[in-house]
């Protein structure tokens, strides 16, 4: 079964080699039918503590690390306003 990969924005440093990064997806309101933006959160892992806010990064899934986190870094793909 092929990893799940996740794109979003850094928007906190979490202690050491971990991070929090925050996904936008874009869905159809059910009644409404207009398009409505949902948020989620996750927490990944950064071996080298090479990311900082505002980095638009690219998550891959693996073994749990910790209660929490499931996603490791896969590559930054763009480096946030410094």
């Amino acid at each position: 079964m092929p990893k799940r990969q996740i794109t979003g924005t850094v928007i906190k440093k979490a202690g050491d080699k971990t991070a929090t990064m925050i996904v936008e997806r874009k869905v159809l309101h059910p009644r409404y039918h207009k398009t409505v933006k949902r948020f989620k959160k996750y927490l990944i892992h950064d071996e080298k503590n090479d990311i900082n806010v505002g980095d638009t990064v690219t998550a891959i899934e693996c073994r749990p690390l910790s209660k929490t986190k499931n996603f490791r870094l896969l590559e930054i793909v763009k480096r946030g306003e410094v």
